[in-house]
Parts: structure tokens; C-alpha cells; sequence
């Protein structure tokens, strides 16, 4: 499998990086104490096609392949996390099935004004009662002649509180015994009457990305909304948290690399006991190994992509990037905070927020202990 980036791909990653370090980095802590997303700043994402990178040129996208859509969420993530997961959403759970499932009507609907970032798009399948156990949900769309009519509740929708259309899974059949076959996937748009958006959350880490709830009170969605077939919304959703989940890993990485960064800088500038703290043998451990693990988690999520691109099973190994990513990320911020010692513990350094950061990794789009689940599950039956 070739890793090597064409000249284009390497183009375009140094663009990302670029746009990460001149316009993400310095404005990641106001992003952070604001708790806000400039709509500026993702309108600068979309005029460098960062807001449609998978999506077709014929519907407004790059056309890029999901490897450099990873190359692009590394570089994001590195400047700023909860930009990073705006965008991710954005491109990969919201696009991305519309992309692969959608029909040529909703497609030429709604994809230009998403990859403009004249919409916002959102993903919704956690409810308060089913989040790991996402077969359990209850959120129902009953036909009515030309419509559904929706009720109930959604919960820890990314891009939620500004986002102007929704990926949602409802049950469709009121037959349980029917389980995640009586489960389907509806696009929903924000002026929908009778969706309520709920308040924003406080969230320890990536408060500038906005999670809200979704309430249905009778909402009236068009048929023609319904992506893909009936009855095949919980396989739509699997198939696009492979994608998501590629998506979390290289937030995990970018987060990672600022930390190392951020440690290095401050090694090397930090002075005790008549010398820079990066010449003692215990800081340079500590930075041996994350770069090393930084590496096995880029290879991971490359590997990933390709088998993506390629149209090929990669379950397992979104999985193993997702579920590796987000383990090294966590354990070496935390390195990396100690590297700082009571510094790191203060909001005047990055570390700190980047620490905040890190913990989602292991949680949303599959906790880290599902992860393994699906991981064992290939291992052991293939599948």
C-alpha cells in the first residue's frame, strides 16, 4: 500500500497547514473561551474547498479521495480541535451518505449549499436512551401520505445549534421485533416545523463546536427526504461512522502533534539547572515516544483511507485507527502536560486546552470499549 504523497496531495496538505497555523492556531483559545465558531472561519474553510472535500465537482465539492480529506483533517485539528470536528461532520457524516445513498434530486438539493458552507449539516443518532446501543433508539417517523411525521428526542448532535440539515435516524416500522431493520435514515432541514433545537452543552473540551438535542413534536418531513431505502438506515449509519470514525482518528493525531509541538517548544526554551530541560533523559523519553506512536497512528489512519478509496472492508481498521488513535492521544497529552509541569495546568499555555481537547477522542462515534468490540468481532468471525 503506497503512502506517498503525489505532488497535488502534498500541495494541498501544506495548504491545510497553512490555513491551520496562520488563521486556526492563534485563534483556537478564543474559539475555546467563546465557545463559538466564527461562520467567517468555516466560509475561508469552504473558499479552499475544505467544507466539500469528498463531495463530486458536478455538486460544488473538490472530489477529493477520503486519504487527502485525512490529510486535510490532520493538518484542521492541529490548529484547532473543535473546528477540526465541525468540519469532520460537515464533510464526513453529513455529505458523505447524502454522496453515496442519496438520490440525484437530493443530491443537486442540497450538496452545493452544503460544500459553500451556505448550509451546515449535522448527524443525528444518539438519543438520551441509546447511544453505544444505537439499535435501542426510539425516535419514530410514521407515513403519513406524502410525509413523516417524527417525535421524539436526539442527543449530542455535533453542529447541532447552527447546522441547517440533519442526518436522522428514526424507526420507520412500529413492529420492534423488526429491531435496526425497522430503522431508516431521513434528512431533516433546520425549518422544519415542529424540530426544536435544544440549548448548547458545556462541554469540558471542544466548546467551540456546538452539541445540542433535537426534539420532534409532529414534525412533517417530506417522503422524498428519505435517503436510501426504507428499513436500511441502521446499515447507512454503520457505513458512515467507518468514515467518521477516520474522521476522530486524525483529530486524535492533529491534537497529538500540537501537543508534541507544544512540548518540544517548551523543552528546548525551558531552562533548569543550567540547561534546557530537553537535554535530561526523562523529557526526551517522554518525547521519543510520543513521536514514535505519532507515527503508528498516521500509518493506521492512512491505511484506513486507502482501503476506503479503494472501495475494499475496512471496518477493522477504522476501528484500530479510531481505537489507537485516541488511546495515544490521551496518554501523551497528558506527557505532554507533565512536560510542562505546573505550567501545563494553567490556560496562558495550549497544553491545557489541548488536554480538555483529547478526551472526546475515546467517546463520541464509538467509545473506545466498542471499538474493541468491533475489532474482536472481525478478528474472530471476520466480519
Amino acid at each position: 500500500m503506497d503512502f506517498e504523497l503525489s505532488d497535488e496531495e502534498a500541495a494541498i496538505q501544506q495548504a491545510a497547514r497553512d490555513f491551520a497555523t496562520k488563521v486556526l492556531t492563534p485563534l483556537a483559545a478564543k474559539v475555546d473561551r467563546d465557545h463559538k465558531i466564527s461562520r467567517d472561519t468555516l466560509q475561508q474553510m469552504a473558499d479552499l474547498g475544505f467544507m466539500g472535500i469528498i463531495t463530486p465537482e458536478e455538486y460544488g465539492g473538490a472530489g477529493f479521495s477520503n486519504f487527502l480529506l485525512a490529510l486535510i483533517q490532520v493538518e484542521i485539528n492541529r490548529g484547532c480541535a473543535a473546528t477540526g470536528v465541525t468540519m469532520s461532520v460537515h464533510n464526513s457524516l453529513c455529505q458523505g451518505p447524502i454522496n453515496k445513498f442519496g438520490t440525484p434530486e437530493q443530491k443537486k438539493k442540497y450538496l452545493p449549499r452544503l460544500t459553500t458552507a451556505e448550509w451546515i449539516g449535522a448527524y443525528s443518532l444518539s438519543e438520551p436512551g441509546s447511544g453505544s446501543d444505537a439499535g435501542a433508539l426510539i425516535c419514530t417517523a410514521k407515513r403519513d401520505g406524502k410525509h413523516f411525521i417524527m417525535n421524539g428526542e436526539k442527543n449530542f448532535i455535533t453542529n447541532g445549534g447552527f447546522a441547517d440539515l440533519y442526518v436522522v435516524f428514526a424507526r420507520t416500522h412500529p413492529d420492534k421485533t423488526l429491531k435496526t431493520k425497522g430503522i431508516s435514515a431521513i434528512l431533516v432541514e433546520r425549518e422544519t416545523k415542529g424540530l426544536r433545537v435544544g440549548k448548547d452543552e458545556h462541554k469540558m473540551g471542544i466548546r467551540g463546536s456546538s452539541t445540542t438535542t433535537l426534539a420532534f413534536d409532529d414534525a412533517r418531513v417530506p417522503v422524498e427526504n428519505l435517503l436510501g431505502a426504507e428499513g436500511d438506515g441502521f446499515k447507512i449509519a454503520l457505513a458512515t461512522l467507518d468514515g467518521g470514525r477516520i474522521g476522530i482518528a486524525c483529530q486524535a493525531l492533529g491534537i497529538a502533534e500540537a501537543a508534541l509541538a507544544a512540548a518540544v517548544k517548551y523543552a528546548t526554551e525551558r531552562r533548569q539547572f543550567d540547561r534546557p530541560i530537553a537535554d535530561f533523559q526523562a523529557i526526551q523519553w517522554k518525547l521519543a515516544n510520543m513521536a514514535t506512536d505519532i507515527d503508528a497512528a498516521r500509518l493506521l489512519i492512512y491505511r484506513a483511507a486507502k482501503l476506503r478509496d479503494a472501495g475494499l472492508p475496512h471496518t477493522k481498521e477504522a476501528s484500530m485507527a479510531k481505537l489507537f488513535a485516541s488511546t495515544m492521544c490521551n496518554d501523551h497529552v497528558n506527557q505532554a502536560l507533565q512536560v510542562h509541569g505546573g505550567n501545563g495546568y494553567i490556560r496562558d499555555f495550549p497544553i491545557e486546552r489541548l488536554w480538555r481537547d483529547a478526551k472526546i477522542t475515546e467517546i463520541y462515534e464509538g467509545t473506545s470499549e466498542v471499538q474493541r468490540i468491533v475489532i474482536a468481532r472481525n478478528v474472530v468471525t471476520g466480519k
